[in-house]
């Protein structure tokens, strides 16, 4: 049966220190998570219901079982889960300084999993099928993952929901970017990223002449976040909203952007209107920012409307 989301990328297990504020020089103790970006998102979406998959490939280590048993868990399908011999599965450090400031150290040596997918291992048909297809810009930055994420987009032709997250982490990249996101914003209809992240993409650092210039590219939406600032989402229809951040009290804002993408499949699949969406979204994120963890957290769809509607009351009086 078709899923209704497929995502494609970086996986890997989160350390998190269970002490804030301090290196992680003086961390005394941790916990550990599933994590990576699009598995984030498929939990995330498989919260609110829908039917989620994962293209990804992980060690033949307990990490990689870990990652399996994790994904079960959530609901999430793992039919798409390969194992490269030899590679370890990837672990992710973070230091925790709220609210605004998460260094990550990543340990993806000597070469990640998910960055050794190759074409003749992907399920076309299946990727072809979904209703949401979701890769990142992580998958753009090595060979053979590069060619089978372009693949898997030439697949999909431009088929309604084929989601590009921009996730730009330069210290997996050892080529300029823009030529390969190019190519991949080429073949998608939702466009997704940070303010740096749209710089990368299109050369513009100005949320509206970022959105208007990955439009440009073909997409039909393009949603640019802007941390404090809130998001901006600009449909080719016209319709521009701006949607403001919901008030959190930071403990971890790493997953924020997970849950805000997990929301927007949601929403997506829904078909609601792009205001809804984004309000959805950003109460998705803000509260996941809340806790420590990222894919534990996502929340359910009763959990964001609690947070909106207690957001509507405090802005009523």
């Amino acid at each position: 049966m078709a899923l209704d989301v497929l995502t494609m990328g970086r996986v890997g297990v989160d350390i998190y220190p269970l002490q804030s504020g301090v290196g992680l020089a003086e961390v005394a103790s941790f916990r550990r998570y599933l994590g990576g970006s699009p598995v984030n998102v498929a939990v995330a979406a498989a919260r609110y219901g829908r039917s989620a998959g994962v293209v990804t490939k992980t060690g033949a280590d307990p990490f990689g079982a870990f990652v399996r048993t994790a994904l079960t868990g959530y609901g999430v399908d793992t039919a798409q889960v390969g194992v490269s011999p030899g590679l370890p599965t990837p672990v992710v450090f973070c230091e925790l300084f709220p609210p605004d400031d998460f260094p990550l150290y990543f340990y993806r040596f000597p070469k990640a999993p998910d960055l050794d997918i190759s074409i003749g291992e992907l399920d076309l048909d299946a990727i072809r099928a979904a209703r949401v297809f979701w890769m990142t810009g992580t998958g753009l930055c090595e060979e053979p993952s590069r060619s089978a994420t372009l693949a898997a987009l030439r697949a999909r032709d431009r088929a309604r929901h084929t989601v590009f997250d921009l996730d730009w982490r330069p210290m997996f990249w050892r080529t300029p970017p823009r030529d390969w996101y190019g190519q991949a914003l080429a073949h998608a209809t939702v466009a997704v990223g940070n303010l740096a992240e749209c710089e990368v993409a299109t050369g513009e650092s100005d949320p509206y002449r970022a959105a208007r210039a990955l439009l440009a590219t073909g997409v039909e939406l393009a949603v640019v976040k802007q941390g404090p600032r809130g998001v901006l989402a600009v449909h080719r229809d016209g319709t521009t909203v701006e949607q403001p951040p919901v008030p959190v009290d930071v403990v971890n804002g790493l997953g924020a952007g997970d849950a805000f993408g997990g929301a927007l499949v949601h929403g997506l699949l829904a078909d609601w209107e792009v205001e809804r969406t984004l309000a959805f979204a950003g109460a998705a994120g803000a509260h996941v920012a809340g806790q420590l963890a990222c894919s534990d957290a996502m929340p359910t769809e009763a959990e964001v409307e609690r947070l909106l509607g207690a957001v509507r009351a405090q802005g009523a009086r």
